[in-house]
């Protein structure tokens, strides 16, 4: 349908930036554009600010923030930025001046705002200025490459005349997750030069990366409008990890294929006006220069390597079975989107019920397909929760006090645009399980998402340092209160990670799980959903996928003590 994507047969610009879920393949894309177009007698930069990056596997190379040349890959520069450490040294930047002179609970409260992932992507995007506006990298390299574009939100952001204001300034709901770039202010005019070279066609081009599958395409095609919006028009897609070569007489392989056909003629609409290109699954993990090579080429032939029984594996049923043991009341699943957190809740829900439990399963499903008849279980109550009309609400209720305290409308647009982060809408949809929760104190309560520890400790750092400063802020409802508390209670509430059994999934996870330890919720039990090493396929070649899954479950089956299920891969 759509021509597989080779470098030197397409048109690119100057500065080229990956972007797309965890997991799709931007890092791999990324590096073997780098590497092709180096073969081709290019000058190449490549800089990746991904924290799960994987570069100095991939290139056999010591790699640091300033740029190392390969070896074996002559005209490439390759650049490893950490964002974590970059985010810590800007949050230093913007909180050190108060220390000393504001109470402590205001610094924690300061530092809490300032540790979120948009912060992170501040502080990664005040690196990336630095290669984009640097006149001499422009005049020595011909292709400088990006893995890992910033938002649409963020550079938004950046735009605003009061994202640059004293970070004591009042907040209205006082749960920003992006906080303000007082720390950062002398850079602002090179921030201004970065986006404007972003927004730049003739110099710049987005390339979306997707794999063939509903959730990664619906990411890919809310990039694209928000980077739309603010310009960066010139983009490209391309849907990583097709299906080619398969047995057709194998129905694993066949209903993987089909999946991945039905989902991309399915794409969004707005992508449809983008050029299109595919990348073919790869049965090899894509490191070493070598592989990395061989990407946009040529697929060896499969060997057949032995897989691990089905039988090795553990099931659901384990997991339900601790929960009714340990008798909690309250379980969350969580996980990056896409990895199944809605199918495995409802998994959950339904075999409390077969165990005699009454259940209230809250999920955000956006068909809102579930139901306890859809499901077939008796005592179980649905309920749906909508995202979009929980978040208008809260927005609204926002929005509505800093008109009604005769803000500025510079203030206004600020307030607008932070209700776009991640943060903001984890606390509207937390608010609606919050109640939903209260109403079902006589079941277990199984919710299909929660909020990152991050926002967590934001709603609590908001609390006391309203008390402290008499900031003004969004209501937090008596329910969200009581609820934090009960999350922290090991003996009543159990949050469940879901994973993908890949590299970036289970790195994304381990970060997450982080993220609730500092905020005192500790996770028990980890499922490793849409396995293939769980499915009986005879094919050669998702046999061999099925293998590289092995690493990771054993992982996980390591850092758990055992606590872990692997749910097979399925249509």
């Amino acid at each position: 349908m759509y021509k597989n994507f080779l470098p030197d047969q397409v048109i690119l610009t100057k500065y080229l930036f990956y972007t797309g879920k965890g997991g799709v393949g931007k890092t791999s894309t990324a590096c073997a554009t780098a590497v092709s177009l180096a073969d081709q007698g290019q000058r190449v930069f490549l800089v990746s600010t991904d924290p799960a990056s994987n570069l100095q596997d991939v290139f056999e190379t010591e790699l640091t923030g300033q740029g190392v040349p390969i070896k074996n890959v002559p005209n490439l520069v390759v650049a490893n930025l950490d964002p974590i450490q970059a985010a810590e040294e800007y949050k230093e930047s913007v909180v050190g001046p108060y220390r000393g002179k504001l109470p402590d609970v205001a610094i924690a409260s300061m530092e809490e705002q300032l540790a979120g992932s948009c912060t992170v992507e501040i502080a990664a995007f005040n690196e990336f200025s630095r290669f984009i506006t640097d006149e001499k990298m422009s005049q020595d390299y011909d292709y400088i490459i990006f893995d890992t574009a910033p938002t649409g939100h963020t550079l938004r952001m950046l735009q605003l005349p009061s994202a640059w204001d004293s970070f004591i300034d009042e907040s209205t709901h006082g749960a920003s997750c992006l906080g303000q770039l007082s720390g950062l202010t002398e850079q602002k005019k090179m921030y201004e030069k970065a986006v404007r070279t972003l927004s730049d066609g003739d110099k710049t081009t987005l390339i979306l990366v997707s794999r063939p599958e509903p959730s990664p395409l619906a990411e890919a095609a809310r990039a694209s409008k928000e980077l739309k919006e603010i310009g960066v028009d010139n983009q490209l897609l391309i849907i990583n990890g097709t299906l080619e070569n398969f047995d057709q007489s194998d129905d694993i392989a066949t209903a993987f294929y089909d999946k991945q056909k039905d989902a991309v003629k399915n794409i969004p609409n707005s992508l449809k006006t983008l050029d299109i290109y595919t990348l073919p699954l790869r049965a090899y993990n894509v490191a070493g220069v070598d592989n990395i090579r061989r990407l946009f080429t040529e697929d060896d032939a499969i060997k057949e390597e032995q897989v691990q029984k089905i039988s090795d594996l553990p099931g659901l049923e384990n997991l339900v079975k601790d929960m009714v043991d340990s008798n909690k009341n309250v379980i969350f699943t969580m996980g990056k989107g896409g990895v199944g957190k809605t199918t495995i809740a409802a998994a959950i829900a339904l075999g409390l019920s077969k165990m005699g439990k009454k259940v209230y399963l809250t999920t955000t499903d956006p068909a809102g397909h579930l139901s306890a008849a859809t499901m077939g279980g008796e005592n179980i109550t649905v309920s749906n929760i909508d995202e979009a009309e929980e978040l208008q609400k809260y927005r609204d209720e926002v929005i509505g006090k800093a008109k009604a305290a005769n803000m500025s409308q510079d203030d206004i647009d600020y307030i607008i645009e932070d209700l776009e982060s991640p943060c903001t809408q984890e606390i509207a949809v937390f608010r609606a399980f919050a109640e939903q929760v209260e109403k079902a104190e006589d079941g277990v309560v199984v919710i299909d998402t929660a909020p990152t520890g991050h926002t967590l400790l934001l709603l609590n750092s908001t609390e006391s340092y309203h008390k402290e400063m008499q900031r003004s802020n969004a209501d937090i409802p008596d329910s969200v209160v009581n609820l934090l508390p009960r999350l922290q209670n090991q003996a009543e509430t159990e949050v469940v990670i879901v994973a993908l059994p890949e590299a970036t999934p289970v790195f994304e996870a381990l970060r997450l799980e982080a993220d609730l330890k500092r905020a005192g919720i500790l996770s028990k039990w980890w499922v490793m959903n849409a396995s293939l090493l769980a499915t009986d396929t005879k094919d050669p070649f998702l046999r061999a996928r099925a293998n590289n899954e092995q690493k990771w479950i054993k992982r996980i089956a390591k850092d758990t003590n055992g606590n872990y299920v692997v749910i097979p891969w399925k249509k």
